[in-house]
């Protein structure tokens, strides 16, 4: 895992970010990697192409939150999501690790050991979910 914290927006990252969020939004998230100390931001590559980016921001010395997290579609299913989060579980001292997602992803939290819980409709027509992982130590 590489920390990716260069002001300039690598394009493989940038397509990996839209993924994650609108693509109207991409640069501003990105942004915020870079300029906000509690925010950082982790990918994997080969030959200096990213695959995959998790980005995480600090809430308490001992929770973080899980607001990127994208793998290229070509390679999904082969436990890199997983991967991340292992990297982020072993790196970081958090005991709980949260996330917010969709019907589309939910099921990966909750295979890695997440619980899931409801946030309802919280845009017309899409259903959010908050997923929490208690790490173990």
């Amino acid at each position: 895992m590489l920390e990716i914290n260069s002001g300039v927006m690598d394009s493989s990252v940038k397509t990996l970010l839209s993924y994650a969020t609108s693509s109207t939004k991409v640069k501003a998230e990105y942004e915020k990697y870079f300029s906000l100390p509690n925010f950082k931001l982790y990918g994997m590559a080969v030959d200096e192409k990213f695959f995959a980016c998790i980005g995480i921001e600090f809430l308490e010395k001992d929770v973080c939150e899980i607001r990127h997290l994208s793998v290229s579609s070509e390679i999904r299913g082969q436990n890199i999501g997983s991967e991340m989060i292992d990297f982020i579980c072993r790196f970081y001292p958090f005991h709980q690790i949260i996330a917010e997602t969709d019907q589309q992803a939910v099921e990966f939290y909750r295979k890695y050991g997440f619980s899931i819980s409801s946030l309802g409709e919280k845009y017309p027509g899409v259903e959010r979910f908050r997923c929490v992982y208690q790490v173990k130590r």
